[in-house]
């Protein structure tokens, strides 16, 4: 549903011998990467993308098994611990990507570092596309919120595709339309539901059909996908509290009364 130091001049440098324990750009191996844009861990890239999985993601439906095998081929699968980014806003995009496990969110910062999380990203979801189609700058952040597992498909092979086949581009068009239909309620939201209404709604979209879970993104995180303070946020979550509509544990959920909770929410 996301993310430098200062220059003090020239300093004197040291020639080392080569570390091991270090990649060509510098990543620690086994710490994570705080940062895949520019550089991908060694230890966080794996081999063999789930065909089956591409194949019933949207966007590749009604793509032929060989076609599948090829985008296949193509790719590969990046492995991420929480906090790590595959992109931020204004980076040169060259792929897009689908979620095999974990959740990623897709967001935007204000200059005075204010998230807005526009989206989460669950397994089978797809996201980074846009600039296969506009060739323009990434247009927002994605950042894992826990470990997590993404399919990496270079943009090329798909323009290949589509060169031959146009045909396709029609879940292309499929897909941006839902995009905007994603966009229309949002906008929705944000006029006809206060705060208190989208905070119920981000929780009942959380739990999907469970009553008891566990919040998979922080109170700031949580936040920015309501669009709203912390404070308020919290405010709105001990309401229900009050109301005997959820219970709370920690991270932990259990909706007790989803019935109000939803009405809450329109």
């Amino acid at each position: 549903m996301p993310f430098q130091g200062r220059d003090r001049g020239p300093r004197p440098q040291m020639v080392r011998p080569p570390d091991p324990t270090r990649s060509p750009k510098g990543v620690d191996r086994g710490r994570g990467c705080p940062r895949l844009r520019d550089a991908l861990c060694p230890d966080s890239i794996a081999d063999v993308p789930d065909r089956e999985l591409l194949a019933a993601v949207e966007l590749f439906a009604d793509l032929r098994p060989d076609e599948i095998d090829a985008i296949a081929e193509a790719a590969a699968i990046r492995i991420l611990n929480r906090g790590d980014v595959l992109f931020v806003e204004g980076d040169d995009p060259h792929e897009l990507f689908v979620v095999v496990s974990g959740r990623v969110a897709i967001a935007n910062r204000s200059i005075d570092g204010r998230e807005s999380v526009l989206a989460l990203m669950e397994r089978g979801d797809l996201f980074g596309e846009m600039p296969l189609f506009d060739n323009l700058a990434r247009s927002a952040e994605a950042r894992a919120l826990e470990p997590s597992e993404v399919i990496a498909l270079p943009y090329e092979p798909l323009r290949q595709l589509y060169e031959l086949r146009p045909a396709l581009l029609w879940k292309v068009v499929a897909l941006l339309a839902g995009r905007i239909r994603n966009t229309d309620e949002a906008l929705a939201d944000s006029v006809f539901l206060d705060v208190t209404g989208r905070t119920a709604k981000r929780l009942l979209e959380l739990s999907g059909d469970a009553d008891e879970f566990s919040l998979p993104v922080t109170q700031e995180e949580l936040a920015g996908m309501v669009g709203a303070s912390r404070e308020r946020v919290n405010k709105a979550i001990a309401s229900f509290i009050r109301l005997g509509w959820i219970e709370q544990s920690d991270r932990r959920y259990r909706i007790t009364n989803r019935e109000q909770l939803e009405r809450r929410a329109r």
